[in-house]
């Protein structure tokens, strides 16, 4: 979730799950190329298949009411995600993948004391329509309901940051993160976590290095916990720890409104942005701009200006930036 950046840059067939009547959890493929049948179609009918699945369910697994329907084309349009939809390893690695470098991090809202809105409509409104960024929260958040639109078996959960912590400091559950099932076992998601997103998806097992399409991952085990940790320049650096005790749309409410209103959080204090893009990471704090170039050097400079900032924010990052006065006196408030 923190900005970590300066401390390091011919389609398959489409599958969906079409059928209304398929019992809670079960997956029915259905071939997006079948004689009339459209990709959007199908992606819309495997939404409202999906949708009417967990309305059987029972369990109370749902983030949204049963009327929640996403838009998984423009979604899919905002990532440029033009494969398959199949819930397995390659679509969900390809859906990271893309999410991570077309969906930037970012803090406006909060930088200006709006809190973010977490409803469906909301993320889809900020995050796919509007061409905007978001934090830990709206990032997977949205993600898990396309992914459970497309058959996945996700659970969200929590996690305390550690990184630049001391060792022993307790810090609150203010991070999330998905866990998803798939065929070779359980998986862990995250492409909220800011300067050092996930770009690829880990499986769940303790001390073994996993490569991403950036740095090499790992997750120790230790108690009960996991801890996420990240080889940054050669060594290994600690992010976060979770369980794996499932967390619900509530809990992330309440951290949300925290963060984003807190007097002392650093989303309220300070500019930060990201975005994972193929061959590099960039990051923004503040004024500094970094571009960290894989397996080479980091390219850093110091934005003086608010016009300065407001085109970095756009042309580097991606971002709509509001025309909001609000924001302009946020910017130029920044410390030079």
């Amino acid at each position: 979730m923190l900005d970590i950046g300066r401390e390091l840059g011919v389609s398959p067939p489409i599958q969906s799950t079409a059928r209304c009547d398929a019992p809670p959890g079960a997956v029915v493929r259905h071939a997006v190329g079948d004689r009339g049948v459209s990709r959007d179609a199908a992606l819309r009918a495997a939404a409202r298949s999906r949708r009417s699945a967990f309305r059987a369910d029972g369990f109370g697994r749902t983030f949204e009411p049963v009327t929640a329907e996403i838009d998984l084309p423009a979604y899919f349009q905002r990532i440029d995600h033009h494969g398959s939809t199949a819930p397995t390893y390659a679509t969900l690695a390809a859906i990271v993948r893309a999410h991570a470098a077309a969906i930037p991090f970012e803090n406006l809202d909060p930088l200006v004391g709006r809190t973010p809105a977490l409803d469906l409509a909301g993320l889809e409104r900020k995050l796919v329509r509007d061409g905007r960024g978001g934090y830990c929260f709206e990032h997977n958040l949205l993600l898990s309901h396309v992914l459970r639109a497309l058959g996945f078996q996700v659970r969200g959960l929590a996690a305390r940051v550690i990184w630049n912590q001391p060792e022993g400091r307790i810090t609150p559950r203010s991070h999330m993160l998905l866990h998803v099932d798939l065929d070779g076992g359980p998986h862990i998601v995250d492409v909220g976590f800011g300067g050092l997103t996930l770009t690829g998806v880990l499986r769940l097992v303790g001390d073994v290095e996993q490569s991403t399409p950036h740095e090499p991952f790992r997750l120790v085990e230790e108690g009960g916990y996991f801890r996420m940790q990240a080889l940054v320049r050669g060594e290994w650096g600690s992010l976060y720890r979770f369980d794996l005790q499932e967390q619900f749309q509530p809990d992330y409410e309440v951290t949300n409104y925290f963060l984003s209103t807190h007097p002392g959080s650093h989303f309220r204090t300070g500019l930060i942005a990201a975005r994972a893009l193929p061959d590099r990471r960039l990051a923004l704090r503040g004024r500094d701009f970094a571009v960290h170039h894989l397996g080479g050097e980091t390219e850093r400079r110091a934005l003086e200006s608010t016009a300065e900032l407001r085109r970095v924010l756009a042309d580097e990052f991606g971002i709509a930036v509001p025309d909001d006065p609000a924001l302009a006196q946020a910017l130029e408030r920044l410390p030079r």
